[in-house]
């Protein structure tokens, strides 16, 4: 019997006799169906847990049980509709993939994976349910960057005038630290429906004047992405927030209450929660020169044989019996550098995909690296030199573009996820969170 069909028989009701007592003990129940997948009971205790925790040691209060359970099936329910989407492109995340994201994780937050384990206990997880999770989240941001990014046009004349704008604002690093609380509205609602969302934007507004918690109150009625988060984006500097967020922020300080703001989601409620910076500054751009090869995994050629093809490869190089040169030009599936001998020429290391500017990062000048994949493939990269640049005038161009593009992106995920959502069979089983068919 498949997981599938087990699913299926415990919503049907199905229970487990033990043999020596026969008492009937419920194993689990489906609180949603979400096309041809559900959304289990456990699944929703234990991310409320999650989040429980995670208040608790922030000292964060958290909005009655009901509404977190709800804002915790709406999380579930999306993260369920862009797996199975995953799944039907065919797009998976290698272990060795994961393995390579938990030591990243753990190098960056500077602990060990001993530790990361511990902090995964804390927060009531085992190991490999964080592990788990942690490859759901590669999963989930791949294919939004796969889905996404086809979306969004940028021309000449944009950045262009984003250009004009850093140089007129100067190289400021002001960043702020901004909430939003989402009351969502369809692409064309009715005077009613617009007229029930300025109420509710209104009264969460008198509330958290009269000095209500705002991460409260995001969790329990906020529909934007950053929910559970209690609404909060983190720190963005003016230009990397979405567009919205920007011109709102402008004449605000730390603690002001903005809003209602309407947008094509719906209407937004803004906070400053903090800020940080505030002087202009010479940007130090670090580029790096680098050779690789690239060996793409197929029905032919499977992981195994390109991690331990690229494994032989660097042991011929390190003995000298070849160079890196020679096998790039043979062997890397790379067309654009191949035919160079492998070689990237000069770039910010952050132009790359995060497990190849992780790798050249901690790479030493002559270096040669282990064999490491990326969602591009295997690579076996070496670092011939690295260099430190003012780059206030030479990036200014490229940081626009950057700019526009992180901007649209997160505008436009937004947007994504509506469609995914509004394209679904959604059916919520539990009628203490909601009833009907979505």
């Amino acid at each position: 019997m498949n997981k599938r069909c087990k699913q299926l028989l415990i919503a049907a009701g199905l229970s487990l006799v033990t043999a020596t007592s026969q008492a009937v003990e419920l194993l689990d129940k489906v609180v949603a169906v979400v096309n041809q997948d559900v959304v289990l009971e456990s699944q929703l205790s234990g991310l409320v847990n999650q989040v429980r925790q995670s208040a608790r040691a922030a000292g964060q209060p958290l909005p009655e049980e009901q509404l977190l359970r709800k804002q915790a099936l709406e999380r579930l329910i999306q993260e369920s509709l862009q797996l199975q989407l995953a799944e039907r492109l065919g797009l998976r995340i290698t272990d060795t993939q994961l393995e390579q994201a938990l030591a990243n994780i753990a190098r960056g937050e500077g602990k060990s994976l001993e530790q990361l384990r511990a902090d995964a206990a804390a927060e009531g997880l085992s190991y490999s349910q964080f592990r788990e999770q942690v490859r759901n989240e590669i999963l989930l941001s791949e294919l939004a960057r796969n889905q996404v990014r086809r979306r969004i046009n940028i021309s000449d004349q944009e950045v262009k005038q984003v250009v004009q704008m850093i140089k007129e604002q100067g190289q400021s690093n002001t960043r702020y630290r901004v909430g939003n609380i989402l009351l969502p509205l369809p692409s064309s609602p009715s005077s009613e429906q617009l007229r029930q969302a300025s109420s509710r934007a209104e009264q969460l507004i008198t509330q958290l004047k009269q000095g209500a918690d705002f991460r409260q109150l995001a969790i329990a009625h906020s529909a934007g992405p950053k929910a559970l988060e209690g609404g909060d984006w983190g720190m963005m500097g003016i230009n990397e927030m979405p567009s919205l967020f920007s011109e709102a922020v402008k004449n605000y300080g730390k603690g002001d209450i903005i809003g209602p703001i309407r947008s094509g989601a719906g209407l937004h409620i803004l906070t400053i929660f903090d800020t940080e910076g505030g002087t202009a500054q010479t940007v130090q751009a670090v580029e790096v020169k680098a050779r690789h090869i690239l060996i793409k995994p197929s029905i032919i050629m499977s992981e195994e044989k390109a991690q331990s093809m690229l494994a032989g490869f660097a042991r011929a190089i390190r003995s000298g019996e070849t160079s890196m040169t020679a096998l790039a030009e043979q062997y890397s599936e790379d067309p654009d550098s191949a035919i160079n001998g492998g070689d990237l020429g000069w770039a910010a290391p952050e132009m790359y995909v995060s497990a190849f500017r992780d790798t050249v990062n901690r790479l030493e000048v002559g270096q040669l690296s282990e064999p490491f994949r990326s969602e591009h493939g295997w690579h076996l990269v070496q670092l011939e030199d690295r260099r430190v640049t003012d780059a206030t005038e030479q990036a200014t161009e490229q940081r626009a573009y950057q700019l526009i593009f992180n901007r649209r992106f997160t505008e436009e995920v937004q947007t994504w996820l509506d469609e995914l959502r509004d394209e679904a069979y959604i059916r919520i089983v539990d009628t203490n969170l909601s009833d009907g068919e979505l």
